[in-house]
């Protein structure tokens, strides 16, 4: 099964990471062994970060970052050093997409792909709409089993 991340760009309460940790090794414990995030951001950061944590007690895990374009990829060759050298990465087909909507069009498709959605996501911004809320009523009108650590 998988799972994948979403979030907002900026994550304020210092123990989320606490909380993402014990949801991935919830999910595990119950058959996850699949876990999708994007590259933007401080909620992608953390999640990948606690994944390949915690890939060290569960190696049979895969983790999978999204790429919305060929930058991360190239930062091998500017900087030497590969980010994702030790995890799967893919760009899906967004290249007619407007590149101010990819990262939404990218989150879009993760959210089609999982069976869990794992986010941090304000959901009573009223006074605009952000991706990751946009793409958490996306998952909720798709009927994705949705965990967000916001409110803990």
């Amino acid at each position: 099964m998988t799972a994948a991340f979403i979030g907002h760009r900026n994550i304020i309460p210092a123990n989320i990471e606490n909380e993402l940790r014990k949801t991935v090794e919830q999910l595990i414990s119950v058959g996850y062994n699949k876990f999708i995030m994007g590259a933007h951001g401080e909620f992608d950061k953390m999640a990948l970060a606690v994944c390949r944590s915690v890939r060290e007690e569960h190696p049979e895990i895969e983790i999978e970052v999204v790429l919305t374009n060929l930058e991360g990829r190239l930062k091998k060759d500017e900087y030497g050093y590969d980010p994702y050298h030790d995890v799967k990465t893919v760009i899906f087909d967004i290249e007619e997409v407007y590149y101010k909507q990819r990262i939404m069009a990218s989150n879009r498709r993760m959210v089609d792909l999982c069976d869990t959605l794992i986010c941090y996501v304000d959901t009573d911004l009223y006074y605009f709409q952000s991706c990751s809320k946009r793409v958490y009523n996306y998952a909720k009108r798709k009927g994705v089993n949705i965990i967000n650590l916001y409110k803990i």
